[in-house]
């Protein structure tokens, strides 16, 4: 079993929110994503996407694309991302979910010999986001974060590895640890999936270290369409 990811994918079945409007890594991004899926996935593999998923705005939109889901290979694992508006209720989502997709909120699940958990994460207070607000939303999240981790832990009984997925990056634009990296530390985790930033970004940003555990920026564009392996 292999692990991959990619994430951010914003699909649009209706065609009411084109990304190619962000520049040429958008143009056919979908087709370019499914072909290197095909390419390199098997049914025994699990794929990660790491929130923001699709523009709808209400669950029974989002069915369409869901169905995307269902005609590629693999297991896939999702978390909510900051535009996923259509994810209301974990439970009601799981409701529409395809075959062998799995969606986590907080929780954990045991495939093969690894862990998956995760939550959606929020930015790490600082600069111009070093608000009450976000310093609030930021400490929901930590404490979100550690019951993903207790989750994974519960599900933990031979030595299986923990792989955490967070939308949002775990650590500041200078990669400094937070609260985040200390429980994900503290915890034993393997690997770390995150996603989210787009445009420029900081090249450390694509795959860095924190403590010895390593992290993965998987944004479909950041990536140029393809699939990276985590495992």
């Amino acid at each position: 079993m292999k692990v991959f990811s990619i994430s951010d994918l914003h699909l649009d079945i209706h065609n009411t929110k084109p990304m190619d409007i962000f520049g040429p890594v958008w143009h056919g991004h979908l087709d370019k994503i499914t072909a290197d899926w095909k390419n390199k996935v098997t049914d025994e593999d699990v794929v990660i996407l790491a929130g923001d998923y699709s523009w709808a705005m209400k669950l029974d939109d989002v069915v369409p694309d869901f169905q995307l889901l269902n005609n590629l290979p693999g297991t896939k694992i999702l978390i909510r991302g900051n535009h996923d508006f259509w994810w209301s209720s974990v439970a009601r989502v799981r409701e529409k979910l395809p075959a062998k997709t799995f969606a986590l909120q907080n929780d954990a699940i045991k495939i093969g010999e690894y862990i998956f958990c995760g939550n959606r994460g929020w930015l790490i207070p600082q600069g111009k986001y070093d608000t009450e607000e976000n310093r609030k939303l930021y400490a929901r999240e930590v404490i979100r974060l550690e019951l993903s981790l207790k989750a994974a832990k519960k599900l933990q009984t031979n030595n299986e590895k923990i792989i955490f997925i967070t939308h949002y990056p775990p650590f500041n634009n200078k990669l400094e640890p937070s609260e985040y990296t200390r429980l994900i530390k503290e915890y034993g985790v393997y690997k770390v999936v995150f996603a989210h930033l787009h445009g420029y970004i900081n090249p450390k940003m694509f795959y860095n270290e924190i403590d010895g555990i390593a992290y993965y920026l998987t944004s479909c564009d950041a990536l140029k369409n393809t699939l990276i392996r985590i495992d």
